[in-house]
């Protein structure tokens, strides 16, 4: 059964997944049959659903997944945490314990073994937004779960052990460490100017315009002021919205289509790199934080996180943002 501790001198959450150490990979892959296109046997392609737990949600249909499904979101079948069991939670001694209940889905953008979520239409695109939101209004009903972070990781050196392009989805019974420091810090800038944060960084950029990548009519593509890793690219709505969840429909388009010029302009610049890209929402089951503005980080591989940066909390970045967000705004697609 997984296990959640909590570290007392920075209040961070670890989770233990030993069932997870198990996997051979991430799900049971042969070498043969091959499918059509020429890759190795994969259980997320058609035909071979047999080879996952049953979806929670497909598209079309919303439950079961048809012969022609477009989208699949599966149960993780090594999950993070359980979903199954009560949130119980317990000491040892000065330390934080909680029982490992959360939720682990997978979702699988398209039926394609070869398709990206780099070369996917904006429709398509706005369909794994789509699914994202609903899957999120479904388990925040649960009451034992306060927030659920939904990332990808592309590329092996990004974590990825299963090449079909897939995101994933964890609801979590505490509030991640990186959305409580965002709160925070979101919160003192409120209680000082009474205005968003976000909404601030997104007015000074759009006037300075030195690290604005990309924008439409709903949202912009930035590289931050002061970014961790070289060029780290941020996603923000123009609406202030606290939680992706609450997002229209009308508004999935242009999302999708924000993302798309992203992570082309980065797939053309750095010869497809492998990356991380991170859902950043706010928490639930507590008064909606009209502070919190959410967003979308995307992250890509380009160096090693090493001594230094894990002893001292910096980061090293040896590439202005400025710099970066030229390159990737002048870039010809």
């Amino acid at each position: 059964m997984p296990e959640l501790r909590k570290d007392p001198i920075v209040n961070r959450w670890v989770v233990f997944s030993a069932e997870r150490a198990e996997r051979p990979t991430h799900y049971r892959i042969s070498h043969s049959p091959a499918p059509s296109d020429g890759a190795l046997y994969c259980p997320f392609c058609p035909e071979h659903e047999n080879e996952t737990p049953p979806e929670v949600f497909a598209l079309p249909g919303g439950r079961a997944a048809t012969a022609d499904w477009q989208l699949r979101v599966i149960p993780n079948r090594f999950p993070a945490l359980g979903v199954e069991g009560e949130l119980q939670r317990s000491g040892d001694g000065l330390y934080d314990r909680l029982s490992g209940i959360g939720a682990h889905e997978v979702i699988i953008e398209h039926p394609s073994h070869s398709a990206t979520l780099t070369t996917l239409s904006h429709g398509e695109i706005e369909r794994v937004l789509y699914a994202c939101r609903e899957r999120i209004l479904d388990l925040k009903r649960d009451v034992r779960f306060r927030s659920i972070v939904v990332f990808k990781n592309w590329g092996a050196a990004a974590g990825a052990t299963i090449s079909h392009s897939h995101s994933q989805l964890i609801a979590l019974p505490v509030v991640p460490k990186t959305i409580a420091e965002e709160l925070e810090g979101t919160r003192e800038h409120h209680a000082r100017t009474e205005r968003c944060l976000f909404c601030d960084i997104l007015h000074q950029e759009l006037h300075d315009r030195s690290r604005l990548i990309w924008e439409n009519s709903q949202f912009v593509v930035l590289a931050p002021y002061a970014p961790r890793f070289p060029f780290e690219t941020w996603i923000l709505p123009r609406a202030h919205r606290s939680h992706f969840e609450e997002v229209g429909e009308p508004e999935l388009l242009p999302c999708a289509e924000a993302l798309s010029q992203a992570l082309l302009r980065l797939s053309r610049a750095l010869d497809q790199p492998p990356y991380n890209l991170v859902l950043h929402s706010a928490p639930f089951g507590e008064p909606r934080p009209h502070h919190y503005h959410w967003h979308i980080e995307i992250i890509p591989k380009l160096g090693h996180i090493a001594g230094f940066e894990w002893g001292s909390g910096f980061f090293i970045n040896p590439t202005l943002p400025e710099a970066a967000a030229r390159f990737l705004r002048e870039l010809d697609l």
